[in-house]
């Protein structure tokens, strides 16, 4: 995928010049051309079904008509995809406003968190020790930490709904957005099933995962690693966890970066640095306060966006009816495919086994979410931001696979992919939404604000969260002195930045994949992810399983999983791997295009037989949505067999505290039940 600019074409939806009335408007456009044209000329050369990513059309749906008049009488000519992909690419100065206003408001939110608030807490905390005779109250709101715990987890003071946004916001990226789209729309409603498996993980992750972890009330999720193991352990698990980061975040940036360069053209590597030097602002000076309540607002402008979208566009096709009609009518309307064969790409065993698993990690184990759930105060607030997460994740994971049907029964029989008006699969929601809501100031502009906010939303909680972990897990354990308040603020601040600048600059490496956004995700994700559920299995499940079995068994468990993922991923790239997509046609296009050599009914290149795969590439094969699984098997059995030579715990040896609670009962008869106690830290957390 090559990133390029198009210069935007001042041609009305009819093909003829606009005549703009406006002097602000006008000075616009010259300013928009202007930085556009410099952005052209810096931009590397690329192929002309490359250029621009541009929008694909219909003549049913769209308000112009596609063809222009050599002379007066004269025949009429087709627009070519360039000049079509020049004609709708336009952002106007109301979106710009729009867009703009979005950021503006985060980094007010961030001024407001980092510096306004935290002086007014300064002139109380003042007042209160001007009237005390002695440390009191005051020493032990000056206790050693506290920097790091109103930075990083709110204080512990955060309230129910705003949290359940932010947790919504960060589970919701731009990858769900328009990856999830985009799979229904190629591949049809099989993935819709996970509906069903949010709410699985979901009671699977309250009920066995996170009582541990509210319990302890850790900073650090990964501090849990040397209660229950060793420091090493708690090294490879945040090292895991820190590279698992490092290779989503960038896909979480570029995906909103393909949406801003469909709708304007602008190179995607002018516009990231410029979204997320914001995003780091905000993020780095108020730390989870101002993530948290940025995610409030980020969610609001994301779910309105797509609700406008899909009921405009549904109005546009016909209807619901029509919508349905059409995605029955090519056979997306499917559940998985009921098979044990593991290399079927979806199929129910898939989305059960492995989506389930993979989930329940997600949402009950993972620092991000970990995180936000122990800047609440207490259990009960942490049950009910649980449940209004699940419903909101639910409902709007619904509106996005919904939007895949709709993107259907819009291109039913123009596909933009097979025309090249679309190079990337996950540009197809942006040209649907300049295809549709062009005609509304503003609404092209708060569309790509949402897809942006999904994105900084998830991107400001991922700085936040290696953040933590940075501090607590490999910095505080070299010091050999307690770090004051000022070297914590410190060094909780420069580590956002350096770690926002390498994700800005990774960006480069994801545009280079071969597969869309989605499926990139969970197939790199699980390299570390798959280890990490197994380690945290071991950890929670599997009392009998000691330091040095755990640790071989999740090393051995990345280097399986870096080859699995690495060689399924080549193959992807070099067309070894393919998948059966659903059919397309070209037949309503009235614009020209080169013709492929194939029609689009028979475009996809049947995959191997499995019966000709060799051992390994039986392995590889395997569908994504077993990745996380197949890691954290592997490590667990690994495990499991280096107990017979490093021995294995015995009842004594683990604290049932650390323990799920479905197998506390199991491992010893007469535990106690651990309840939570608000603002109280384990005795591990006081002695470091």
């Amino acid at each position: 995928m090559s990133a390029t600019t198009s210069p935007v074409d001042s041609t009305t939806a009819t093909g003829s010049p606009t005549t703009i009335t406006s002097t602000a408007a006008t000075m616009t456009n010259a300013i928009v051309k202007t930085v556009e044209a410099i952005i052209s000329n810096t931009a590397p050369a690329a192929s002309p079904s490359s250029s621009a990513h541009p929008t694909p059309t219909q003549s049913s749906t769209f308000a112009f008509t596609p063809t222009t008049t050599a002379s007066m009488g004269g025949p009429e000519e087709k627009l070519s995809v360039k000049d079509l992909s020049q004609t709708l690419q336009h952002f106007g100065i109301v979106d710009y406003l729009v867009f703009i206003a979005m950021l503006a408001v985060c980094a007010v939110i961030g001024v407001y968190f980092g510096f306004i608030e935290k002086k007014q807490k300064a002139k109380k905390k003042k007042g209160q020790l001007d009237g005390k005779d002695g440390a009191g109250a005051a020493g032990v709101e000056e206790r050693r930490g506290s920097e790091a715990l109103d930075y990083l987890v709110g204080g512990r003071q955060m309230k129910v709904f705003p949290v359940a946004l932010s947790l919504v916001a960060s589970f919701v990226s731009g990858i769900s957005l328009l990856g999830t789209s985009t799979e229904i729309y190629v591949y049809g409603t099989q993935y819709a099933f996970i509906l069903v498996t949010l709410a699985i993980s979901g009671a699977i992750s309250w009920y066995i995962f996170l009582p541990v972890f509210c319990n302890l009330q850790l900073t650090s999720t990964y501090e849990y690693f040397e209660m229950r193991f060793n420091k090493s352990v708690r090294l490879l698990g945040s090292t895991l966890f820190t590279c698992s980061n490092m290779i989503w975040l960038p896909i979480v940036i570029y995906v909103p970066a393909l949406a801003f360069n469909q709708v304007t053209g602008i190179n995607i590597h002018i516009i990231t640095p410029i979204v997320c030097v914001i995003c780091i602002f905000y993020t780095t000076a108020g730390g989870l306060k101002a993530v948290v309540w940025t995610d409030v607002i980020q969610t609001i402008v994301m779910v309105i966006a797509i609700f406008f979208v899909i009921i405009k566009g549904t109005m546009d096709v016909g209807g619901l009816g029509v919508v349905i009609q059409r995605n029955f009518d090519s056979g997306r309307l499917e559940w998985p495919e009921w098979t044990f064969d593991p290399k079927v790409r979806m199929s129910m065993l898939a989305m059960m086994v492995g989506n389930v698993g993979h989930n329940a990690y997600m949402l009950g184990c993972n620092q991000i979410i970990i995180q936000r759930y122990n800047s609440l105060p207490g259990k009960k607030e942490m049950a009910q931001t649980a449940l209004i997460f699940i419903i909101g994740l639910t409902v709007l994971n619904a509106v996005c696979l919904y939007n895949g049907l709709l993107l259907y029964a819009t291109y039913f029989d123009c596909d933009p992919l097979t025309t090249k008006l679309a190079v990337a699969k996950d540009q197809l929601v942006p040209l649907l939404v300049v295809q549709s809501l062009s005609s509304f100031p503003g609404v092209p502009g708060m569309f790509v604000a949402g897809v942006f906010s999904a994105a900084l939303s998830s991107l400001s909680t991922g700085l936040n969260s290696l953040a933590a972990v940075f501090l607590e897990d490999y910095i505080k354990p070299l010091r050999k002195k307690p770090m004051t308040e000022h070297e914590v603020a410190i060094t909780v601040r420069l580590c956002t930045v350096i770690i926002g600048v390498l994700s800005v600059a990774l960006v480069f490496v994801v545009e280079r994949m071969g597969t869309h956004v989605m499926q990139l995700s969970m197939t790199i994700g699980a390299v570390v992810n798959g280890p990490l559920v197994g380690l945290f299995v071991m950890g929670l499940l599997i009392p009998s399983i000691n330091s040095k079995s755990a640790l071989l068994g999740t090393v051995v468990s990345f280097v399986f999983m870096a080859w699995l993922c690495l060689s399924a991923q080549m193959a992807v790239t070099s067309g070894e791997m393919q998948w059966e997509t659903k059919p397309v046609s070209t037949d309503g296009c009235t614009y020209e295009f080169e013709r492929p050599l194939v029609s689009p009914a028979n475009a996809t290149i049947p995959t191997a037989e499995h019966t000709s795969l060799s051992i390994g590439e039986q392995i590889y094969h395997v569908s994504f949505m077993y990745y996380s699984m197949i890691g954290a098997v592997v490590s667990v059995v690994v495990a499991q067999l280096a107990g017979f030579f490093f021995g294995r715990n015995t009842p004594e040896d683990v604290d049932p505290e650390l323990l799920s609670p479905c197998i506390r009962g199991f491992y010893k008869t007469n535990y106690a039940s651990v309840q939570l106690e608000e603002n109280t830290l384990t005795n591990f957390n006081e002695k470091s």
